[in-house]
């Protein structure tokens, strides 16, 4: 297959050749799915007794601001549009659920557990499945990278050999 660079293609056409091998095209998904996905699943997030209160005390008033940013980041994980240029990590390591505690496994689980709901109502299964498993993989990074922050480490790891940062 040939190298391609900006020197040999315009802007659209190299779009439309991430879009040709994007997981997320392949299963269906655009863009308006995926604003109606997280759309639809922040409004639940609001909603939630639990999960609601923490997303408000981290987003504050900026909540069209934070959903423009999710909708950049899964079309760049799902499109491969390449239009989210954050950094997720450090957001999440800095969240204080109350009382000094970071987010735990519960908080993960009951986020995924909303994302699923969401996209098994919101999309056909090809792109509910590939949501899911995206959905699925970035949780477990997030929630490994807060506990590593705390000094927590899996079983699977072993001991810590140094003190936590």
């Amino acid at each position: 297959m040939a190298q391609h660079d900006e020197t040999d293609s315009t802007y659209e056409e190299r779009q439309a050749r991430r879009a040709a091998i994007s997981p997320g095209g392949n299963a269906g998904v655009d863009e308006a799915m995926i604003k109606d996905v997280v759309h639809s699943f922040y409004g639940r997030i609001r909603a939630d007794e639990v999960l609601g209160p923490i997303f408000d005390g981290v987003i504050g008033d900026n909540w069209d601001h934070h959903l423009a940013k999710m909708c950049d980041f899964w079309s760049s994980v799902l499109l491969m549009t390449g239009r989210y240029a954050g950094r997720p990590m450090p957001a999440h390591v800095k969240i204080d659920v109350g009382g000094g505690e970071g987010l735990a496994d519960a908080h993960f689980a009951r986020w995924l557990g909303l994302f699923r709901q969401t996209v098994a109502e919101r999309c056909p299964p090809a792109a509910a499945a590939l949501f899911e498993d995206r959905a699925q993989r970035i949780a477990a990074s997030l929630l490994m990278g807060v506990k590593f922050s705390r000094g927590e480490t899996p079983d699977w790891l072993g001991p810590v050999k140094s003190a936590p940062a």
